[in-house]
């Protein structure tokens, strides 16, 4: 669930970003003797204040999910059928990502309620994305590199995979479970290890 959550907020990153960069207000140059120049600049700035806090909370968020992805994979496994699904990070983009942009944030709440609506929309989709299996569709993990694969193995069937590598049917892979049936994925060289367990197998079976 914790992961889930740190990976809806990576995947508002950019959002965040594009915020900052729309709602940042910075004067030229402050007026002389102001006592309550810094003051108010934090207050007209409170929206990018609260974005640069969500950007960095997702460097943090992709930090640690790289370390629980790199932290203990299976054995080597053949794909026997792969779908591609790169698109989905696309469709989360600009069915939610982009429409939140369109929010005026220079609100008033007594008179206006676009802050509001903002941040429950945000929490809305938080909810469906942690309790649906869509936490995967991340457009942060796409500028960052990642691919998601629909996939059969010989021991697993029709599960998701994040990576960074290409795959194509017949590729041996190492898997490490995230969640539901997610897997990170890295592309395996050994496969050696794969065709020897399989010997042994025919070799035990022969025998019995």
């Amino acid at each position: 669930m914790l992961l889930k959550i740190q990976l809806y907020v990576l995947s508002l990153w950019l959002l965040f970003l594009l915020l900052f960069v729309n709602k940042i207000n910075i004067p030229v140059y402050f007026e002389k003797e102001s006592t309550n120049g810094i003051k108010e600049l934090i207050i007209s700035n409170a929206i990018p204040i609260i974005c640069l806090i969500f950007i960095f909370s997702g460097f943090l968020f992709y930090y640690k999910f790289k370390y629980i992805i790199e932290d203990g994979v299976t054995k080597p496994e053949q794909i026997t059928e792969v779908e591609d699904h790169n698109w989905e990070h696309l469709t989360f983009l600009v069915t939610y990502v982009v429409p939140l942009l369109s929010f005026d944030l220079d609100f008033d709440l007594s008179k206006e309620r676009n802050g509001l609506m903002f941040i429950l929309i945000l929490f809305i989709i938080g909810v469906i994305y942690v309790k649906t299996n869509i936490y995967y569709t991340n457009p942060t993990l796409a500028l960052l590199g990642y691919h998601i694969y629909k996939v059969s193995t010989q021991n697993k069937r029709h599960v998701i995979l994040i990576t960074k590598d290409s795959i194509s049917k017949e590729d041996f892979i190492e898997s490490k479970h995230i969640s539901d049936n997610v897997f990170f994925a890295i592309k395996s060289n050994n496969k050696h290890t794969v065709s020897t367990n399989n010997l042994s197998n025919l070799v035990n079976t022969k025998l019995t």
